[in-house]
Protein backbone atom coordinates (compact mmCIF):
# COMPACT_ATOMS: atom_id res chain seq x y z
CA UNK A 1 0.00 0.00 0.00
CA UNK A 2 3.07 2.59 1.26
CA UNK A 3 4.53 1.57 -3.06
CA UNK A 4 1.64 2.54 -4.25
CA UNK A 5 0.99 5.46 -2.45
CA UNK A 6 4.41 6.43 -3.21
CA UNK A 7 4.49 5.53 -7.08
CA UNK A 8 1.05 7.42 -7.42
CA UNK A 9 2.10 10.57 -5.47
CA UNK A 10 5.31 10.51 -8.03
CA UNK A 11 3.18 10.61 -10.72
CA UNK A 12 1.01 13.33 -9.39
CA UNK A 13 -2.33 11.27 -8.78
CA UNK A 14 -3.97 11.05 -5.46
CA UNK A 15 -5.87 7.31 -6.84
CA UNK A 16 -4.95 4.41 -9.54
CA UNK A 17 -6.03 6.20 -12.97
CA UNK A 18 -8.05 3.75 -15.58
CA UNK A 19 -9.62 1.82 -13.61
CA UNK A 20 -13.38 0.97 -13.89
CA UNK A 21 -14.20 2.71 -10.58
CA UNK A 22 -15.26 5.96 -11.65
CA UNK A 23 -18.71 7.95 -10.40
CA UNK A 24 -21.25 8.21 -13.34
CA UNK A 25 -21.15 12.07 -12.79
CA UNK A 26 -17.36 11.98 -13.61
CA UNK A 27 -18.00 9.49 -17.01
CA UNK A 28 -16.61 11.02 -20.20
CA UNK A 29 -19.39 12.67 -21.26
CA UNK A 30 -19.51 12.83 -25.42
CA UNK A 31 -22.20 12.12 -28.37
CA UNK A 32 -20.19 8.63 -28.77
CA UNK A 33 -22.23 7.50 -25.22
CA UNK A 34 -24.76 9.75 -25.35
CA UNK A 35 -26.10 8.93 -28.80
CA UNK A 36 -26.92 5.14 -27.34
CA UNK A 37 -27.93 6.82 -23.87
CA UNK A 38 -30.93 8.90 -25.83
CA UNK A 39 -31.84 6.12 -27.75
CA UNK A 40 -32.62 3.64 -25.11
CA UNK A 41 -34.35 6.10 -22.99
CA UNK A 42 -36.45 6.85 -25.83
CA UNK A 43 -37.41 3.53 -26.68
CA UNK A 44 -38.11 3.01 -22.54
CA UNK A 45 -40.19 6.00 -22.31
CA UNK A 46 -42.28 4.46 -25.00
CA UNK A 47 -42.47 1.05 -23.27
CA UNK A 48 -40.53 -0.56 -25.39
CA UNK A 49 -37.49 -3.03 -25.47
CA UNK A 50 -34.21 -2.32 -26.89
CA UNK A 51 -30.71 -3.89 -27.35
CA UNK A 52 -27.19 -2.10 -26.65
CA UNK A 53 -24.63 -4.34 -29.15
CA UNK A 54 -20.96 -3.68 -29.29
CA UNK A 55 -17.54 -5.16 -28.62
CA UNK A 56 -16.01 -5.73 -25.15
CA UNK A 57 -14.60 -2.74 -22.91
CA UNK A 58 -16.27 0.11 -25.56
CA UNK A 59 -18.54 1.30 -22.22
CA UNK A 60 -21.71 -1.29 -22.44
CA UNK A 61 -22.15 -1.27 -18.69
CA UNK A 62 -21.32 2.74 -18.68
CA UNK A 63 -24.04 3.28 -21.10
CA UNK A 64 -26.56 1.32 -18.89
CA UNK A 65 -25.50 3.23 -15.45
CA UNK A 66 -26.06 6.48 -17.12
CA UNK A 67 -29.23 4.89 -18.38
CA UNK A 68 -30.27 4.24 -15.08
CA UNK A 69 -29.18 7.85 -13.50
CA UNK A 70 -31.78 9.33 -16.27
CA UNK A 71 -34.50 7.26 -15.54
CA UNK A 72 -36.42 8.44 -12.46
CA UNK A 73 -37.05 6.42 -9.46
CA UNK A 74 -40.83 7.93 -8.83
CA UNK A 75 -41.17 6.14 -12.92
CA UNK A 76 -39.39 3.16 -13.18
CA UNK A 77 -38.20 0.45 -11.35
CA UNK A 78 -35.27 -1.34 -12.68
CA UNK A 79 -33.97 -4.62 -12.52
CA UNK A 80 -30.49 -5.39 -13.43
CA UNK A 81 -29.35 -8.71 -14.62
CA UNK A 82 -26.03 -10.16 -15.57
CA UNK A 83 -26.97 -12.81 -18.02
CA UNK A 84 -24.93 -16.15 -18.67
CA UNK A 85 -25.61 -19.39 -20.39
CA UNK A 86 -28.64 -20.62 -18.86
CA UNK A 87 -31.64 -22.23 -19.66
CA UNK A 88 -35.27 -21.46 -19.69
CA UNK A 89 -36.39 -21.91 -16.36
CA UNK A 90 -33.05 -21.13 -15.12
CA UNK A 91 -33.11 -17.29 -16.50
CA UNK A 92 -36.37 -17.43 -15.05
CA UNK A 93 -35.16 -18.12 -11.43
CA UNK A 94 -32.63 -15.43 -12.17
CA UNK A 95 -35.07 -13.11 -12.71
CA UNK A 96 -37.13 -13.91 -9.96
CA UNK A 97 -34.82 -13.71 -7.74
CA UNK A 98 -33.72 -9.93 -8.29
CA UNK A 99 -36.84 -8.53 -8.43
CA UNK A 100 -37.91 -9.97 -5.64
CA UNK A 101 -39.91 -12.69 -6.44
CA UNK A 102 -39.97 -16.58 -4.80
CA UNK A 103 -37.05 -18.15 -7.32
CA UNK A 104 -39.03 -21.52 -7.25
CA UNK A 105 -41.63 -23.62 -9.03
CA UNK A 106 -41.97 -24.67 -12.69
CA UNK A 107 -40.91 -22.84 -15.81
CA UNK A 108 -44.87 -22.16 -16.82
CA UNK A 109 -45.48 -21.09 -12.75
CA UNK A 110 -42.45 -19.15 -12.84
CA UNK A 111 -43.45 -16.93 -16.26
CA UNK A 112 -46.93 -16.22 -14.78
CA UNK A 113 -45.47 -15.45 -11.47
CA UNK A 114 -43.56 -12.74 -13.24
CA UNK A 115 -46.12 -11.62 -15.41
CA UNK A 116 -48.42 -10.86 -12.55
CA UNK A 117 -45.84 -9.18 -10.85
CA UNK A 118 -44.66 -7.11 -13.70
CA UNK A 119 -48.49 -6.55 -13.91
CA UNK A 120 -48.67 -5.32 -10.60
CA UNK A 121 -45.59 -3.08 -10.14
CA UNK A 122 -47.44 -0.91 -13.02
CA UNK A 123 -51.11 -1.11 -12.27
CA UNK A 124 -51.07 -0.80 -8.69
CA UNK A 125 -47.71 0.88 -7.83
CA UNK A 126 -47.62 3.09 -10.90
CA UNK A 127 -44.28 1.82 -11.66
CA UNK A 128 -42.97 1.24 -15.50
CA UNK A 129 -41.09 -2.39 -14.63
CA UNK A 130 -37.69 -2.27 -16.74
CA UNK A 131 -35.08 -5.63 -17.06
CA UNK A 132 -31.66 -4.36 -17.99
CA UNK A 133 -29.99 -7.99 -19.43
CA UNK A 134 -26.28 -7.91 -19.37
CA UNK A 135 -23.81 -9.85 -21.61
CA UNK A 136 -26.80 -10.99 -23.54
CA UNK A 137 -24.72 -12.36 -25.95
CA UNK A 138 -24.51 -15.73 -24.18
CA UNK A 139 -28.00 -15.90 -24.01
CA UNK A 140 -29.41 -19.11 -25.73
CA UNK A 141 -32.23 -18.59 -28.85
CA UNK A 142 -34.72 -20.40 -26.90
CA UNK A 143 -34.66 -18.03 -24.12
CA UNK A 144 -34.33 -14.88 -26.06
CA UNK A 145 -37.68 -15.84 -27.50
CA UNK A 146 -38.68 -16.64 -24.20
CA UNK A 147 -38.33 -12.72 -23.60
CA UNK A 148 -40.86 -12.44 -25.81
CA UNK A 149 -43.34 -14.23 -23.61
CA UNK A 150 -42.31 -12.25 -20.81
CA UNK A 151 -43.53 -9.42 -22.73
CA UNK A 152 -47.31 -10.41 -23.92
CA UNK A 153 -49.45 -9.26 -22.27
CA UNK A 154 -53.32 -9.75 -22.85
CA UNK A 155 -52.17 -10.95 -26.24
CA UNK A 156 -49.76 -8.37 -27.27
CA UNK A 157 -52.59 -5.61 -26.68
CA UNK A 158 -50.46 -3.78 -23.40
CA UNK A 159 -46.90 -2.62 -23.27
CA UNK A 160 -46.04 -3.75 -19.53
CA UNK A 161 -42.22 -4.63 -19.18
CA UNK A 162 -39.56 -2.86 -20.99
CA UNK A 163 -36.42 -5.32 -21.58
CA UNK A 164 -32.92 -3.87 -22.05
CA UNK A 165 -30.63 -6.39 -23.66
CA UNK A 166 -26.57 -5.55 -23.88
CA UNK A 167 -24.12 -7.71 -25.37
CA UNK A 168 -21.14 -8.29 -27.71
CA UNK A 169 -21.68 -8.42 -31.30
CA UNK A 170 -22.54 -12.31 -31.27
CA UNK A 171 -25.63 -11.12 -30.00
CA UNK A 172 -26.57 -9.53 -33.34
CA UNK A 173 -26.53 -13.07 -34.52
CA UNK A 174 -29.33 -14.28 -33.26
CA UNK A 175 -32.08 -15.31 -35.61
CA UNK A 176 -33.75 -11.82 -36.12
CA UNK A 177 -37.33 -13.00 -35.66
CA UNK A 178 -36.43 -13.25 -31.98
CA UNK A 179 -36.41 -9.13 -31.99
CA UNK A 180 -36.51 -7.99 -35.18
CA UNK A 181 -39.10 -4.90 -34.05
CA UNK A 182 -36.62 -4.15 -31.22
CA UNK A 183 -34.78 -0.43 -32.06
CA UNK A 184 -30.66 -1.66 -31.84
CA UNK A 185 -28.39 0.84 -30.59
CA UNK A 186 -24.46 1.14 -30.90
CA UNK A 187 -21.27 2.66 -29.38
CA UNK A 188 -19.11 3.79 -32.24
CA UNK A 189 -15.47 3.37 -32.35
CA UNK A 190 -13.09 6.35 -30.88
CA UNK A 191 -11.03 8.69 -33.29
CA UNK A 192 -7.52 9.27 -32.56
CA UNK A 193 -8.65 12.75 -31.04
CA UNK A 194 -11.38 11.57 -29.26
CA UNK A 195 -9.02 8.58 -27.41
CA UNK A 196 -6.61 11.23 -26.39
CA UNK A 197 -9.57 13.07 -24.87
CA UNK A 198 -11.16 10.25 -23.23
CA UNK A 199 -7.91 9.38 -21.37
CA UNK A 200 -6.75 12.91 -20.23
CA UNK A 201 -10.39 12.80 -18.97
CA UNK A 202 -10.06 9.87 -17.11
CA UNK A 203 -6.57 10.24 -16.28
CA UNK A 204 -7.34 13.78 -14.61
CA UNK A 205 -10.16 12.20 -12.34
CA UNK A 206 -7.62 11.21 -10.21
CA UNK A 207 -4.91 13.59 -11.13
CA UNK A 208 -3.84 16.71 -8.62
CA UNK A 209 -2.61 18.59 -11.77
CA UNK A 210 -4.20 20.64 -14.08
CA UNK A 211 -2.34 19.46 -17.06
CA UNK A 212 -3.28 16.78 -19.19
CA UNK A 213 -2.70 12.91 -18.62
CA UNK A 214 -0.51 12.53 -21.08
CA UNK A 215 1.25 15.75 -20.26
CA UNK A 216 1.67 14.50 -16.40
CA UNK A 217 3.11 11.41 -17.91
CA UNK A 218 5.53 13.17 -20.38
CA UNK A 219 6.70 15.34 -17.02
CA UNK A 220 7.11 12.47 -15.22
CA UNK A 221 9.14 9.95 -17.03
CA UNK A 222 10.50 12.43 -20.42
CA UNK A 223 9.02 10.25 -22.64
CA UNK A 224 10.27 6.89 -21.27
CA UNK A 225 8.75 4.90 -17.90
CA UNK A 226 11.21 1.84 -17.40
CA UNK A 227 8.84 -0.77 -15.75
CA UNK A 228 11.86 -1.66 -13.47
CA UNK A 229 11.25 1.32 -11.75
CA UNK A 230 7.76 0.87 -11.07
CA UNK A 231 7.32 -1.08 -7.51
CA UNK A 232 3.14 -1.46 -7.99
CA UNK A 233 2.51 -4.02 -10.86
CA UNK A 234 -1.46 -3.65 -11.00
CA UNK A 235 -0.54 0.30 -11.88
CA UNK A 236 1.29 -0.96 -15.13
CA UNK A 237 -1.88 -3.65 -15.63
CA UNK A 238 -3.86 -0.42 -16.02
CA UNK A 239 -1.80 1.13 -17.80
CA UNK A 240 -1.46 -2.01 -20.31
CA UNK A 241 -5.14 -1.94 -20.09
CA UNK A 242 -5.91 1.51 -21.34
CA UNK A 243 -3.43 0.60 -24.00
CA UNK A 244 -5.03 -2.76 -25.18
CA UNK A 245 -8.69 -1.28 -24.98
CA UNK A 246 -8.03 1.49 -27.59
CA UNK A 247 -5.56 -0.09 -29.76
CA UNK A 248 -6.90 -3.37 -30.49
CA UNK A 249 -10.65 -2.31 -30.14
CA UNK A 250 -10.72 1.62 -30.91
CA UNK A 251 -7.64 1.64 -33.31
CA UNK A 252 -4.17 3.02 -32.59
CA UNK A 253 -3.54 4.91 -29.10
CA UNK A 254 -1.95 8.72 -29.46
CA UNK A 255 1.40 8.93 -30.73
CA UNK A 256 2.27 10.83 -27.71
CA UNK A 257 1.33 7.76 -25.67
CA UNK A 258 4.61 5.35 -26.88
CA UNK A 259 5.55 3.96 -23.14
CA UNK A 260 1.69 2.72 -23.03
CA UNK A 261 2.65 0.10 -26.49
CA UNK A 262 5.76 -0.50 -24.87
CA UNK A 263 4.00 -1.95 -21.23
CA UNK A 264 1.51 -3.72 -23.11
CA UNK A 265 4.22 -5.58 -25.05
CA UNK A 266 6.33 -6.48 -22.09
CA UNK A 267 3.00 -7.57 -20.41
CA UNK A 268 2.12 -9.68 -23.28
CA UNK A 269 5.86 -11.17 -22.65
CA UNK A 270 6.09 -12.14 -19.20
CA UNK A 271 1.71 -13.01 -17.94
CA UNK A 272 3.06 -14.31 -14.74
CA UNK A 273 4.15 -12.06 -13.55
CA UNK A 274 0.89 -10.05 -13.47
Amino acid sequence: MAKTKEFTSRFGFHGVPFTCEIRNQERYVNDIYETPIEHLYRALDKRMCAALIAPAGTGKTAVLRALIDRLPEVRYRVHYVKVTDLSKRDMCREIAAVTGIEPAGTYAALVKRLQEHFSACLAIDGLRPVLLLDEAHDIRPDVLGMMRILTNFDMDSRLVVSIVLTGQPPLSRHPKDLFSNWPNSNIAAFSRNKTSEFLNHTGTIHSREENSISETFYAASRGLIPLRSWPNWSFARSKSYACCRFSQILGPVPNHFPSLNAVSAVMDLFPDII
